[in-house]
This record gives C-alpha cells, sequence and structure tokens, in this order.
C-alpha cells in the first residue's frame, strides 16, 4: 500500500471519521456528475441533430469534444493537482465544468455547442484526475480504503447506466436542454460541499515539478490518441496511421523527456510497479468491453428489439441497481477476504461469461431470456472487478504519486472505453453493411453485426482475465 502522512495515517477521531466519509460523498457527487454527462449525451444525440442540423459526421463531434480534452488532460491535471493542492484542483474543476455544462444548455448553434463540450472536458479531466488520489489518502487503512473504493465505484458503474435512463427521460419529457442544465444545481451544490468539507490540502508547489515541455507532449500524445480512436471511421487509412505514427513518436519523446527531467511529470518509476502498469493494461481491456456493451446494447435493444429511448434506458436500470447493492454490500467485505485478486478474477469470470451469453442475442430476441441474465452478469461481474482492481493500481504508488497515478488510471479508463466503442462499433457497422450488399434484410443484418461485436467484446474480457491471472498475483 502506498506511504502516507503522519496525519492521514493517525487513527481518526469521530468528527474525523464523519469528515472523512463526507468528504468522499462530496467526491462521489462530483464524479457521478461527470460520468453521467458522458453518458446522458448519447441518447440524446438524434435531437439535438434534429434541432441544431448536425450531419451524421458532425454530430459525432458533440461526444469527441469532450472525450479528446477529458483523455488528454487528466495525466497533467493528476500532476497538477499534487503540486498545486488536490482539493484546488477539485474545486476548478467542477467549477468549470458546472459553467460550461450552462453554455452547452443554451446554445443554439452548433459551433457553440461543441465549443462548451470542450471546455467540459477540459473541467471534468480536473476534476476527476484527482480524486482516486484524496480518497487513499482520506482512507489510508486496507479495510475502510476498500469500502470507500467500493462506494466510489458504486457511484462511477450506476452512474453510467443511470446516465442512459436519465438521458431518456430528460429529453423526452423536457428536450435535450436539460441533459446540461441539470448540472447546474448538481454542480453547485458539490461545489459549496467542497470548499466546506473537504480538509484543505498544500500541494508540493509549482516550483517542484511542473515539467512544462512534457505536459505539452504527453497532453498532445494522449489528445492525437483519443482522437485516431473515436474518429477512425471518419477518416481514411493513411491519415489514421499518420495520425497514430505521430502520437507514438510524441509518447517516445515524453518517454524520453521523463528519464532526463530533474522533476518529470510523470515518474517512470511508475512503470516499474507490476500492480500499476498491470492494472491499467487490465483497464484498458474490461472497460473496452463495457462501454462497448453499454453502447452496442442500448443500439440492439432500439433498433432490433424496437424499444424507444425511454424503454431503453430503463431496460438498463437493474445493472445500476445490481452493481450499487453488490459494491456497497458485499464488495469491501470479500476483498477483506479473499483478496483484492481474486475477487477481480472472479469478476472477471463473471463478466467473460456475460458477453458470452450476450453474443448469442437473436434477431427474434426479447429482454427477458435474451438481455436481462447477461445483463446481470455483466453488472455482477463488474461489481466485483472494479473496486479490486482500482485498489490493486493504486496500491502501486506512493503518497506523492498519488495524484499521478489517479490520472493515469483516468487516463487508461478514458482511452479503453474510447477503443472499445470506436472497434466495437465499426465491426458492427461494416458486418452489418456487408450483409446488406449481398441481399440480407435489414433486421437479421443489423442483428448479426451487434452479435460480432459481442463476440469480439467477450475476446477483450478473455484477454483482461488471462493477462490478470498472470501479471497482477502478489508475489512473495
Amino acid at each position: 500500500m502506498s506511504t502516507t502522512t503522519g496525519a492521514s495515517a493517525r487513527v481518526a477521531s469521530p468528527h474525523r471519521t464523519y469528515s472523512r466519509w463526507a468528504s468522499l460523498a462530496v467526491l462521489c457527487a462530483g464524479t457521478l456528475m461527470t460520468i453521467l454527462d458522458g453518458n446522458i449525451v448519447t441518447v440524446a444525440m438524434p435531437a439535438i441533430q434534429s434541432d441544431l442540423g448536425f450531419s451524421g459526421p458532425g454530430l459525432a463531434w458533440v461526444v469527441n469534444a469532450y472525450l479528446i480534452p477529458f483523455g488528454g488532460l487528466l495525466l497533467l491535471a493528476g500532476r497538477l493537482g499534487d503540486l498545486v493542492g488536490r482539493k484546488r484542483m477539485f474545486a476548478a474543476g467542477l467549477a468549470v465544468f458546472t459553467a460550461a455544462s450552462v453554455l452547452c444548455g443554451v446554445a443554439t448553434g452548433q459551433g457553440v455547442l461543441v465549443a462548451a463540450r470542450a471546455v467540459q472536458g477540459v473541467g471534468g479531466a480536473m476534476a476527476s484526475a484527482v480524486v482516486l488520489g484524496m480518497l487513499v489518502a482520506l482512507f489510508p487503512e486496507p479495510r475502510e480504503q476498500a469500502r470507500a473504493i467500493a462506494v466510489f465505484s458504486a457511484v462511477g458503474a450506476a452512474g453510467g447506466a443511470l446516465g442512459t435512463f436519465l438521458g431518456g427521460a430528460l429529453t423526452q419529457v423536457l428536450g435535450w436542454h436539460w441533459i446540461f442544465l441539470i448540472n447546474l444545481p448538481i454542480g453547485v451544490a458539490a461545489l459549496i460541499a467542497a470548499v466546506r468539507v473537504v480538509a484543505p490540502e498544500d500541494g508540493a508547489g509549482l516550483g517542484r515539478g511542473a515539467d512544462y515541455p512534457g505536459a505539452a507532449l504527453v497532453t498532445g500524445a494522449l489528445m492525437l490518441t483519443v482522437y485516431v480512436i473515436v474518429g477512425a471511421g471518419d477518416r481514411g487509412p493513411t491519415a489514421t496511421l499518420l495520425s497514430a505514427v505521430l502520437a507514438a513518436a510524441l509518447f517516445v519523446a515524453f518517454a524520453l523527456r521523463q528519464a532526463r527531467a530533474a522533476r518529470p511529470l510523470l515518474r517512470l518509476r511508475l512503470f516499474r510497479s507490476r500492480l500499476v502498469t498491470g492494472a491499467n493494461a487490465v483497464q484498458i481491456l474490461m472497460i473496452g468491453t463495457m462501454y462497448g456493451f453499454q453502447f452496442i446494447g442500448a443500439l440492439y435493444l432500439q433498433r432490433v428489439l424496437g424499444y424507444s429511448e425511454l424503454a431503453t434506458g430503463t431496460a438498463f436500470l437493474p445493472a445500476p441497481v445490481a452493481i450499487g447493492v453488490l459494491m456497497l454490500g458485499l464488495s469491501a467485505r470479500t476483498i477483506g477476504r479473499f483478496g483484492a485478486y481474486r475477487v477481480l478474477l472472479a469478476g472477471l469470470v463473471l463478466i467473460t461469461a456475460g458477453m458470452a451469453l450476450l453474443s448469442r442475442a437473436p434477431a427474434d430476441g426479447s429482454y427477458l431470456p435474451d438481455v436481462l441474465p447477461p445483463l446481470l452478469l455483466l453488472a455482477a461481474g463488474f461489481a466485483a472487478a472494479m473496486p479490486a482492481l482500482t485498489g490493486l493500481a493504486m496500491s502501486g504508488a506512493r503518497e506523492e504519486d498519488a495524484g499521478a497515478a489517479s490520472g493515469l488510471f483516468n487516463t487508461t479508463q478514458v482511452v479503453g472505453g474510447s477503443l472499445g466503442l470506436a472497434a466495437l462499433s465499426t465491426l458492427a457497422a461494416r458486418r452489418t453493411e456487408g450483409l446488406l450488399r449481398r441481399g440480407a434484410g435489414l433486421l437479421p443484418a443489423t442483428a448479426d453485426g451487434y452479435r460480432l461485436a459481442f463476440m469480439v467484446a467477450t475476446g477483450f474480457a478473455l484477454a483482461a482475465l488471462v493477462l490478470a491471472a498472470g501479471v497482477l498475483r502478489r508475489r512473495t
């Protein structure tokens, strides 16, 4: 486990215990707002397109404009949080995100909405990058830390599925503007609570590690990587390859810079930790699986089973309920009894089984026999795996690197989600198009494309299981 300061390691008084758990509630509220926003938009996309006149390719930038700065700035924001203080970075991120949400909600043109979404991504990165570092500092004792991570993970996981439901409900009842305006009261309340409840924290100071050349290199590399992933289907193979090569070159230049810099942005010693490196690699595969399932699963319900937007969101509700109950009721206790490694493997087995079962979903399927059982398996698997994986990733980082490790973990989450979403949606679309050219009907061709995506996602989950089994086991 990472080292802690004397103040955080002392046994807390009853007042201090209340303050820590109240601080956790604030961190969860801020995280929930950013996670909801990332998912709530997808259901409202047709309404946004109709109202603002977006073209098909242009509409994708309502999502991409958020993902690119969010994924690109997480690592830099995590390190700056170590330097200026994580509470300051978190509060500033909430303020930027909330203000940008209002701009999104009142947008009457395409350019304003896309620009405001980019600012939202900046604020989301600032707030999200430091949360795990704050959490492990608040809860240094292993059992309490496991409980805190379980609560945090439950909020994050449930928020993803809940966003689909809220997006459909708000869009259908009030209009798409309210999927952004709803962030105003949440953001203001979270910001006030953060200022009053979260304990002040002094950073190391900007003069002790603000490697701006390294920051420029890694931010450019990460933004370009996310851009390559989310826009791969809109460009030719030559442009995509050149962008990928440039991103790789920037990563190499960043690594060389960090090896020689007196005060590096990201200490390369983090990657010497088998737990940090392995957990982040496993997360890319696991989150790619889950994001792909959420996106393709929603399309399967709408385009194959004929569900409305609100009905689709309602169909996903058992997932956040199951995740919340299992994470809050069992996750910390099972990790404490069996260890994070065993719980992670069990969760990945359930995720693999759920995806394998979902890959059989037929064109004439129905919700109860074909969707609900794999949905519950995936929810149970994620409820077990995510807190265990988070604990393993953060346990390999020192206290002074907690912000950077938190930013790294959030970065691989965004990269994994973007990669899974881009890969699986592209495979499904190409499979469907190929079958249509050969004379297949629209419904069976669409269902077959989604089945292929589910099969590939099963491969992602199985690869995550094999990697975790081989890399994350603690050696004595």
